[in-house]
């Protein structure tokens, strides 16, 4: 996976009245991180049922990449505000593009 696109889901669940301070802890990453060369998006999305559930949709070039991602200043910020604003640990679980799949086997 090292050398392969990664989609990365990350899921915040805010703790109740922490809603607005959460989402604006996370938009403070989106400017910087979208300016990192390794990555292809990265993109908040909000619950239409919950607004204090909160989704990352992102992607990377490779796995290489996620990982300078998730040691730059800024992400580590948001870590320690996630404990703060979040009633539970972030979620966040790596996937694969199902078409790259699909080519390996051709």
């Amino acid at each position: 996976m090292a050398d392969k696109k990664v989609t990365v889901l990350a899921r915040f669940r805010a703790k109740v009245g922490m809603e607005e301070q959460l989402q604006q802890a996370i938009m403070a990453c989106v400017a910087p991180t979208r300016a990192e060369a390794g990555c292809i998006n990265y993109d908040l999305h909000q619950s239409v049922e919950d607004k204090g559930d909160l989704i990352l949709y992102e992607n990377w070039r490779s796995k290489k990449d996620l990982d300078v991602h998730l040691e730059m200043p800024y992400l580590q910020e948001l870590k320690a505000k996630a404990e703060q604003l979040c009633s539970q640990p972030i979620e966040i679980s790596l996937w694969r593009w199902f078409q790259s799949l699909r080519d390996e086997r051709v």
